[in-house]
This record gives C-alpha cells, sequence and structure tokens, in this order.
C-alpha cells in the first residue's frame, strides 16, 4: 500500500450512489454492543446445555479473543496490506483498506460494514464449531467479544486523545503504523504478534513519526 497524504480532518467518497455510498459506513457503537451481545447469548446457550460444560471450558473464551487478535493481524497484514500489481488491485485496497489510511480520522469509516462483518461472523460460528464441536460455542463467544474489543480500541485511539497511564502504548503502536510505515505495527488489540512477527517499526521509524502525528486536543 502507497503513503498516502494524510488527512486528519477530512473524509472520502467511494460511491456515488448514495445507498452504496452509505453501507461503506458504520456508527462503530453498532457492532460494538451487537457483537458483546452476541458473546453473551451464546454463552447463555452453553450454560443452558449441561454436555457443553461451561465453567470447564470457560478458558476457552479468553482463548477466543486471542485467536481473534491474531485473525486480526493476519487479516490486517496479508489482505488490507496485500501487494497491489494492477491499478485494479490498487483500487481495490484502496477501498477497503486505502481510504482508511488516507482519512484515519473518519469516524464513519472505523468499522467494517455490518453486511461484511456478520458474514464473517457466521463464517468462524461454522468454522469452530466443526473444529471443537459444541464447545465452539463458547470459542466462538471469546472469539466475537474480541472483535467488540478490538473495535473499542480501534476508535479510541483514532477519536480520542491518548491516556496519560500505560493504555497510551496502545494509542503509540497504532499511530506507528498510520504516521510511520504502513508496511509495520499491524496489530491493533494484540500488539505481541508484531514482536513475535517481526513487524514492529524500526527505531528510524519511530523519530519519523513524530514529526506526522496528529494533533487530537
Amino acid at each position: 500500500m502507497k503513503d498516502f497524504r494524510i488527512d486528519n480532518k477530512g473524509t472520502g467518497q467511494l460511491f456515488r450512489n448514495k445507498f452504496l455510498e452509505s453501507m461503506t459506513r458504520t456508527p462503530f457503537i453498532i457492532p460494538v454492543i451487537l457483537y458483546y451481545a452476541l458473546a453473551l447469548v451464546c454463552l447463555w446457550i452453553a450454560a443452558s446445555d449441561a454436555s457443553v460444560m461451561l465453567l470447564k471450558n470457560i478458558w476457552m473464551v479468553l482463548a477466543g479473543m486471542i485467536a481473534f487478535s491474531f485473525v486480526e493481524y493476519l487479516i490486517h497484514r496479508y489482505i488490507f496490506h496485500f501487494k497491489a500489481t494492477s491499478h485494479k488491485q490498487e483500487k481495490l485496497q484502496y477501498s477497503i483498506h486505502g481510504i482508511h489510511h488516507e482519512f484515519p480520522r473518519d469516524k464513519d469509516r472505523l468499522v467494517m460494514p455490518l453486511v461484511f462483518s456478520s458474514l464473517l461472523a457466521a463464517l468462524f460460528f461454522l468454522l469452530f464449531s466443526v473444529l471443537l464441536g459444541k464447545q465452539g460455542i463458547v470459542f466462538f463467544a471469546g472469539f466475537i467479544a474480541g472483535y467488540s474489543t478490538y473495535l473499542v480500541i480501534h476508535y479510541a485511539v483514532h477519536a480520542r486523545k491518548p491516556p496519560q497511564n500505560f493504555l497510551k502504548f496502545w494509542w503509540k503502536h497504532h499511530s506507528l503504523h498510520h504516521y510511520a510505515s504502513v508496511h509495520t505495527a499491524f496489530s491493533v488489540s494484540f500488539p505481541v504478534w508484531d514482536i513475535l512477527f517481526g513487524t514492529m517499526p524500526s527505531t528510524q521509524e519511530k523519530e519519523n513519526a513524530s514529526e506526522r502525528l496528529p494533533d487530537k486536543s
């Protein structure tokens, strides 16, 4: 992905059709509430089925959240930032992620449209059900709770001033991805993956980023 000229106050248009354009804009609170609620429903269903043994398998909730953070890293690195080799591929990449890099503080485009996130959620539910049987619903609850948690973190680092405590690390890490190098710092919710897979920004990139960081005052 090319290094866009960043507009911290603007927005972009993907479609001339008003309906299609509206489908690309999603208030972040809607999927956050939806998927947290779905996670609770899944846990309630699991608790109602004695064969699931929810208390014995409650660790799978945390495992599901960590698994989501890994999937988030892989999608961001290899799908959103795939190596475009043609004009059509560059246009596709811009539509799915590049517009976010050009307008990183556009609050309506900080989450995936519900149509796509719902489809992906259904596919992951089927996958976990096949792999884990009835216990898959517990793992899935953690997975989608991880997604909602990611959405909260992603929204906060783009739309709010960084706090003056240890949480500031998440603000700084994701800002390095946007303002230092689009080829590093892919993980939003669990930066440990960047450390493990060698995609942390270099010292020089960190120094260069200080001049480009946005003013969130």
